[in-house]
């Protein structure tokens, strides 16, 4: 009996210690457990706070930067959204020094010839010969002169519904020649178009039909036919108007195919590879070369003019409707004889579109920040005005000098601070040139 107490109590004893030993494992796991628990919770809920924060910390870094406007604040998601779809295929946004581009195919890797450089490219930045000479005259000095010296003495008698918008009107003279007729309620559309075009002329564009501005007078020979036709047009008298050649025969005009979401960029190389493409024959080749050509000069004016109502119209709603960019041009007309591109309708420029900038600038500078071919004649203009900074003047001497007394009493001449931002816009395109230059340049 004493044995077999004793043998029991030895064995409790020895195992006390062991069991002691296990509650306390117990408890410091339970801890463990929980501290674990606490730390993963801690990270994960600073993870998630983190990557949300950063992430629309940067999608509106553009809109916190700007003032509390709300034009400021338009569509911040717009930007980024442009950017991604119209950008990445940019050089400008490239290792430059290797100048790779994904959506060029290089053939052989070559360099063009001295006779494709001559003929196509001008050291390789420049239309070349061939493309210059092969361009349709268009609109030049001595045609806006002869039509500025018709309006003064013509007498139109008939006016009726056409050319665009609702109070614009398509006006018969007595000799059978038609005009086109812009009347506006705010005077700084009427402005915009007249300066757009006078700046045109500066940079030897013939790609705008003549123009001449009058002013609604019935008493005068030109309007004094058309007292019904004007007071059902609902136009106040003593208004500016823009009196345009009306320009017949014309078709739609596209976007070219390179300045597209899936280009979007003009160069030597983009030339070369046309030029080799198996899928058009030579006369296919210089025709779409002619265009593009034109097309330089149109992205350069509206770029300085800031021009809404045409190309920018389609980048802003390619947001919404993908297929916008298939559609025709706003306000861009080819000739169907002489494949002329026109630019019309230039309301919106120097003044509308510039008090627009901060919204619309990032849609402005898509095009130009990838062109890198340029008419000589055009660069050279920009070149010379960004040396002497003189284009106020040389605009307000042209309003002086080809309009009446009366029609400056009445239309304001271009003011200071559209002359500003001008100023700043041709800089901006040339130092696009330069740039073009020191890449691109065979020299």
């Amino acid at each position: 009996m004493m044995a077999s107490y004793a043998s029991f109590g030895n064995s409790k004893v020895d195992k006390f210690p062991q069991i002691l030993w296990e509650q306390k494992s117990s408890s410091a796991y339970k801890n463990l457990c929980l501290v674990s628990a606490v730390f993963a919770f801690s990270v994960g809920l600073t993870i998630g706070i983190l990557i949300p924060l950063m992430y629309f910390n940067n999608g509106y870094t553009v809109s916190t930067n700007n003032s509390s406007s709300s034009e400021d604040k338009v569509l911040p998601n717009a930007s980024s959204i442009i950017r991604t779809i119209f950008l990445n295929n940019s050089y400008g946004y490239m290792n430059v020094s290797k100048v790779v581009y994904p959506t060029v195919s290089f053939v052989e890797s070559s360099k063009p010839s001295a006779k494709e450089n001559n003929d196509f490219i001008e050291n390789g930045i420049y239309w070349g010969k061939q493309i210059e000479n092969a361009l349709p005259e268009g609109y030049r000095d001595q045609k806006h002169t002869i039509w500025s010296d018709y309006v003064n003495k013509a007498v139109a008698i008939r006016m009726e519904n056409g050319c665009g918008r609702m109070q614009n009107r398509l006006v018969t003279f007595q000799d059978g020649l038609q005009g086109c007729v812009r009347y506006r309620q705010n005077t700084d559309q009427i402005q915009g178009e007249l300066f757009s075009f006078y700046l045109a002329q500066i940079l030897k564009l013939p790609n705008l039909a003549p123009s001449a501005v009058s002013i609604v007078d019935l008493d005068s020979p030109l309007w004094s036919n058309l007292h019904n036709e004007i007071a059902s047009a609902q136009w106040n008298s003593n208004r500016p108007i823009v009196l345009t050649q009306f320009i017949s025969n014309l078709n739609s005009a596209n976007i070219p195919a390179v300045f597209k979401p899936l280009e979007r960029h003009l160069n030597k190389y983009d030339v070369m590879n046309m030029t080799k493409s198996l899928l058009m024959d030579k006369n296919d080749v210089l025709k779409n070369l002619v265009e593009l050509a034109q097309w330089s000069d149109l992205i350069i004016f509206d770029y300085l003019t800031a021009n809404l109502d045409r190309i920018v119209n389609n980048l802003y709603n390619y947001q919404w409707n993908v297929n916008i960019m298939d559609a025709p041009a706003h306000n861009l007309a080819k000739k169907a004889d002489s494949e002329l591109l026109l630019f019309l309708d230039n309301e919106s420029g120097l003044l509308h579109g510039y008090r627009l900038l901060k919204k619309y600038e990032i849609y402005h500078s898509i095009l130009l920040d990838n062109l890198c071919v340029f008419r000589k004649q055009t660069a050279n203009v920009i070149k010379k005005l960004k040396t002497k900074g003189n284009i106020g003047k040389l605009l307000r001497d042209m309003f002086e000098k080809r309009n009446s007394a009366t029609v400056k009493d009445i239309l304001p001449t271009l003011p200071d601070k559209s002359v500003k931002i001008l100023n700043e816009r041709i800089e901006k395109v040339y130092n696009q040139i330069s740039r073009c230059e020191s890449i691109f340049s065979n020299t």
